[in-house]
This record gives C-alpha cells, sequence and structure tokens, in this order.
C-alpha cells in the first residue's frame, strides 16, 4: 500500500520539489513529478536544472523515448505511461488516478487557501480509504 507524506505551508512548492528529488536520488530513488498543465511543466523542467549548482538532476518528460532509463520523469498527466513506480510527487490540485502504483507519495501543499482546501480533500480521500498518512509542517525559510 502506499505510503503518503504530506508536506504543508510551503512556501515554494517547486523548490522544495526540488529538494524532495536531490534527496530521493542521493538514496537512489526514481521519482515521477505530477503538475497542473504544462506551463507549470515547463516551469518545473527549468527550475529542475537550474536550481542548484552542484546537482544534476536529469529528468524528462513522460512518453520521451529516454524515459525508462532516467530517474526523473516529469508529467501533467493522468494518462501518461510511466516508467517507474518508486516515488511519486503530487504538485497538482487534484488526486493523480494513479497513485496507488507508487510505493511512496508525497503531496506538497502551500499556504495559499485554495491550495490547503484541496489539500485537505485529497487527506480525507486517502485516509478514508485506509491509506498510512504522516503530515510534516514546513519550517519557514
Amino acid at each position: 500500500m502506499t505510503r503518503i507524506d504530506f508536506h504543508s505551508n510551503v512556501p515554494d512548492k517547486l523548490l522544495y520539489a526540488c529538494r524532495l528529488v536531490r534527496k530521493a536520488r542521493a538514496a537512489n530513488f526514481n521519482i515521477v513529478l505530477r503538475v497542473d498543465g504544462k506551463p507549470l511543466l515547463d516551469t518545473l523542467d527549468q527550475t529542475l536544472w537550474t536550481f542548484s549548482e552542484l546537482d544534476f538532476l536529469p529528468h524528462v518528460t513522460a512518453g520521451d523515448p529516454l524515459a525508462a532509463s532516467t530517474p526523473i520523469i516529469l508529467t501533467d498527466n493522468d494518462d501518461a505511461e510511466l516508467p517507474h513506480h518508486q516515488i511519486l510527487i503530487n504538485l497538482s490540485s487534484t488526486t493523480p488516478t494513479y497513485f496507488a502504483r507508487f510505493e511512496r507519495m508525497f503531496e506538497i501543499i502551500s499556504g495559499e487557501d485554495a491550495d490547503k482546501t484541496a489539500g485537505r480533500d485529497r487527506y480525507r480521500f486517502y485516509q478514508q480509504r485506509g491509506y498510512p498518512l504522516t503530515h510534516f509542517v514546513a519550517e519557514p525559510a
């Protein structure tokens, strides 16, 4: 059963996700990041390339010919073919339809009211289905 970690009150979801990705890659995990829409997908792509001069985080979008051999996959689509099922980082406002395929999922929730409300709804959804949940409140930067 998928273990789900909620990280709330996150000031910058993309930078926070990049730090999680860096940590997961250091432990040799494969990661899928789910976002809402192509503009955010493009921004996340750029952020992963530039957030740290010392870290190389190789990534491609779902469906890329190199996806199976690339440890980090980006998607904005619930119908995407995903070659990895270790860690899912959900930056979107909805529950990914495929989350149960993953060993572990991180739900990243900002301090914005709409994001907090959607996050609470997803928390209840997972809780009602018996998924193991943990909650971390991000420390102010």
